[in-house]
């Protein structure tokens, strides 16, 4: 019995997650991002935004069950426009994964990834992206500068962070799928539409909805790094 009532409460919080709207959840992206940064020491170094291709945010990851592990959230992707300068419309994504265990109980968190070169924007943009499969991905620094770090991240295609109970920390999310969520698109765009659609071309329009994020991610990181393109492969 009490197991059951463990699984109900888990499905419970999840369709509470799924129940908010896409603009909803543009603005809690937009204020999770907006909140870390507006701590520098305990942010994403600024040096790390200049080379990056790519962000996604993830408002609230949800991770826990009861014997098997999982996790599931909705969140967004913005691409630099092709010009370097500026920041594209959101596609919107889901984030699947799971892992195998004997687990009581469940976290929600905050997710932050950048994706630093071409060929991670293009794994990205396929119907199901793996991270650590599909494209390299490493726990990011935290702080003003990432020069003290490990090399760890120079070679890293994507870089992850999390945050719980305000806790802002590198995490490495191997093993999560990213899939595009074509539900929310219609919601914002009016039409169905993948992440291809959006964030390999300029031609969609972002969303009145979207000028927050964009304006947050614009404050920070107008223009692309000059060695942003970095080639892993």
């Amino acid at each position: 019995m009490k197991s059951f009532v463990l699984m109900a409460s888990l499905c419970a919080s999840a369709v509470s997650l799924m129940a908010s709207t896409a603009q909803e959840r543009l603005k809690d992206a937009t204020e999770v991002f907006q909140s870390v940064m507006n701590t520098p020491d305990k942010s994403i170094p600024q040096e790390l935004l200049e080379k990056a291709q790519c962000a996604v945010i993830v408002p609230s990851l949800k991770k826990g069950a009861f014997i098997v592990g999982a996790e599931y959230g909705k969140g967004f992707v913005t691409c630099r426009n092709n010009s370097g300068a500026g920041w594209g419309a959101p596609a919107a994504i889901k984030v699947e994964g799971g892992s195998f265990g004997f687990q009581i109980g469940g976290q929600g968190v905050e997710v932050i990834m950048l994706v630093m070169n071409k060929h991670g924007m293009n794994e990205l943009s396929k119907s199901k992206f793996t991270l650590g499969a599909d494209a390299s991905v490493a726990a990011g620094p935290v702080g003003r500068s990432s020069s003290a770090q490990t090399d760890a991240y120079m070679t890293a295609e994507i870089l992850s962070w999390s945050r719980s109970k305000g806790l802002f920390a590198g995490i490495a999310l191997k093993g999560a799928t990213l899939r595009p969520d074509e539900d929310a698109n219609q919601e914002l765009y009016g039409r169905k539409l993948g992440t291809r659609d959006i964030i390999m071309t300029n031609d969609v329009k972002a969303p009145a909805a979207a000028s927050g994020l964009i304006a947050e991610l614009n404050r920070y990181s107008m223009r692309k790094g000059s060695d942003a393109d970095r080639t892993t492969k």
